[in-house]
């Protein structure tokens, strides 16, 4: 008697833990139209049964990726980025190549970057642009500053010490002071914008320099921006800017054009981007670019004689340990000053930051 008793309970037992799961893999029958369901629920702002309904699915059908990828973001957008990034990592463990999950993965890095612990941080640079024709000409700039994240984004200031060297047929040495500012406010989930000001009471130095650009993000890692810069030196200068950017995995890709609104008509100038992340900070850029805006600021008064130039930059941005992080980089042009006549200019430059306070 006693073993059969032990028996009924056993089957109980084993029907009531088998029970749930044949009737679970029951209820997802369809997983496509169930993807849909989950997305339509996320879109429409549940997160937290997206979550689940998700969760289920990957459940009931584990080789499913989209379905990860679906969590992924759907827990990023619950500011878990935590586990949207290890709910990815799981994905690409077995499927290394899958495009969209590399691109979920570095949206969360640039999501969870936006809500980084660092609240304040100090910030130190150096940096050369140089020339030998038909003068040798030495610019150095030196870089000291902070940088603080408020609620609508990130913003720094600092104080830029210019030195110059001008050899024969007249030669000149200089050093001035030039105060700026920057910030990145967010304007929506969609939008946001850079400003920049800076101010310098010299002569090589522009005496103004302000920027405006603003990006529209947009869907599958693709996002435009459009921009003005204005200088004054002995004169007005106004360069505007448009670009188009994409996310490609660990890639970032970005085609931007200038034109430089010259006295005798204005001009162009076409830059490529190409950006390959090691992680969520460590990364190397490689910048080409011909025509004659430059795509950094013009921050010295000689720069404004150039009439074309073909040029190549290398950054790399790395953390060397825990809070200090290093930007370097180095570049050529090969640059015409006067009609039809060349030459080589060389430029690089080394940032520190160091963050301070944390929130």
């Amino acid at each position: 008697m006693n073993r059969f008793l032990a028996l009924v309970v056993f089957i109980f037992l084993l029907t009531g833990f088998s029970t749930p799961l044949l009737v679970y893999s029951q209820e997802i029958k369809d997983p496509e139209a169930e993807y849909l369901r989950v997305r339509t629920i996320a879109f429409n702002g549940d997160y937290a049964a997206a979550a689940a309904a998700a969760r289920s699915l990957i459940n009931a059908f584990p080789d499913y990726g989209d379905a990860r990828i679906l969590l992924g973001r759907i827990l990023a957008w619950q500011k878990d980025y935590k586990q949207a990034a290890a709910v990815i990592d799981t994905l690409l463990l077995a499927e290394p190549n899958n495009a969209d999950a590399l691109s979920a993965r570095r949206d969360i890095s640039l999501w969870s970057k936006e809500n980084t612990p660092v609240s304040t941080d100090i910030r130190a640079g150096y940096s050369f642009d140089s020339f030998t024709e038909p003068y040798n000409r030495f610019w150095q700039v030196f870089k000291a500053g902070a940088g603080h994240r408020f609620n609508w984004g990130p913003a720094s200031a600092g104080l830029n010490i210019g030195n110059i060297r001008i050899g024969e047929p007249s030669p000149a040495i200089a050093t001035e002071l030039q105060l700026e500012a920057e910030a990145w406010p967010k304007l929506s989930d969609k939008n946001y914008a850079f400003l920049a000001y800076a101010f310098s009471p010299g002569t090589y130095f522009p005496r103004h320099r302000a920027a405006l650009e603003v990006w529209q993000i947009l869907p599958e890692g693709w996002a435009l921006s459009a921009g003005l810069n204005y200088y004054y030196f002995d004169r007005n200068i106004f360069i505007a800017g448009l670009s188009v950017e994409k996310y490609l995995g660990r890639y970032w890709l970005s085609a931007k054009s200038f034109v430089y609104f010259k006295d005798d008509g204005p001009t162009a100038s076409f830059y490529f981007n190409a950006r390959r992340y090691f992680n969520d900070i460590d990364y190397l850029q490689l910048t080409l670019g011909t025509g004659t805006a430059p795509d950094e600021p013009f921050d010295v008064q000689t720069d404004i004689m150039r009439l074309s130039a073909n040029s190549i930059r290398l950054f790399y941005n790395v953390m060397l340990i825990n809070k200090l992080t290093m930007r370097i980089g180095a570049g050529y042009s090969r640059e015409e000053y006067a009609e039809a006549i060349w030459r080589n200019r060389f430029e690089g430059n080394i940032n520190f930051i160091y963050a301070i306070k944390m929130k």
